[in-house]
């Protein structure tokens, strides 16, 4: 069956980013001048979606409004002549994709967000992206995974690397062989486990491809780490009875869900931004001669 869904959890409180978050959604921050929920729309776009359900939480209402139509913005642009930000504007209603939004009452995990679209998903395979995760490659990480579905026709959840001593961050998986290169074989999956009892350093970074069956798997399952429902505990359940594999992404991934990594990722879309790429390098450049000549200041004292 083709996959034409993708579910996009926005429901998070955003405490790493408070005061900011306090009335602003985290998903309506901006890389330079496009907030991060924009880029996983895109990246469901270009994969082949068709349909989105957003599942969002109360202060919200601002991502449904990002992509609606703004008569009154369109007009005022228009009678200016400002036609590149008419047609900027107008191009984030008109994507070409569906989209749709309902509420997660209480922030009770990731695995109860994902619960609530068990009607729009109905018995069709479906992609879970996590707005947390900004994904750079060739082929979009979203289309890899469906790639891989198209050959095995099973759940399939994207990882990576990450440094020993950050597995507590992540859900991992225990490998159990490589089927082919780049696409594992999963023993078992666990959520943030201790630095000494991670199974492995492949942790789970924000894209899946789920087969319809994890919702009853979802319906029962009992709150984890944190006292929330887990997606990775009920993957690691469904993995008890089908197969459930993990595909080793080798693009490069911008962790936007903390501030040091969203202002890299800042910097870095910045220097390739049309508008700005110019300016800021030349920014880059004297901050650093000037960073390297307070370091050389401090170190001689």
């Amino acid at each position: 069956m083709k996959v034409r869904k993708a579910v996009i959890p926005a429901a998070g409180l955003g405490t790493r980013f408070l005061p900011a978050t306090k009335a602003m959604p985290k998903e309506m921050v901006p890389i330079v001048d496009k907030p991060t929920i924009q880029f996983i729309v895109e990246e469901a776009k270009k994969s082949g979606i068709e349909d989105i359900l957003i599942v969002t939480g109360k202060n919200k209402r601002s991502i449904e409004d990002h992509f609606d139509a703004n008569p009154e913005l369109e007009q005022d642009l228009e009678e200016k002549g400002k036609t590149n930000l008419l047609h900027l504007t107008q191009s984030i209603t008109n994507l070409g994709i569906n989209l749709y939004f309902t509420r997660q009452p209480h922030p009770a995990g990731l695995g109860d967000a994902i619960l609530r679209a068990r009607s729009f998903v109905g018995d069709e395979p479906f992609a879970v992206m996590l707005g947390d995760d900004l994904m750079d490659d060739k082929v979009p990480l979203t289309k890899q995974l469906i790639n891989r579905y198209n050959k095995t026709h099973a759940s399939t959840i994207a990882v990576m690397p990450v440094p020993h001593e950050e597995v507590s961050k992540y859900g991992v998986i225990e490998p159990a062989s490589e089927i082919e290169p780049g696409l594992i074989n999963v023993k078992s999956f666990v959520e943030k486990p201790d630095i000494d009892k991670a199974p492995s350093d492949y942790a789970i970074i924000g894209r899946y491809l789920l087969t319809p069956e994890i919702f009853e798997i979802l319906a029962h399952q009992k709150p984890g780490r944190g006292g929330e429902v887990q997606l990775t505990d009920a993957i690691d359940t469904m993995n008890k009875t089908q197969r459930v594999f993990a595909h080793v992404f080798n693009g490069e991934r911008h962790d936007v869900g903390n501030k040091e990594g969203y202002l890299e990722t800042s910097i870095e879309y910045g220097l390739s931004h049309p508008e700005i790429k110019d300016e800021l390098r030349q920014y880059i450049i004297k901050m650093g001669a000037e960073l390297e000549k307070e370091d050389k200041s401090k170190k001689k004292k």
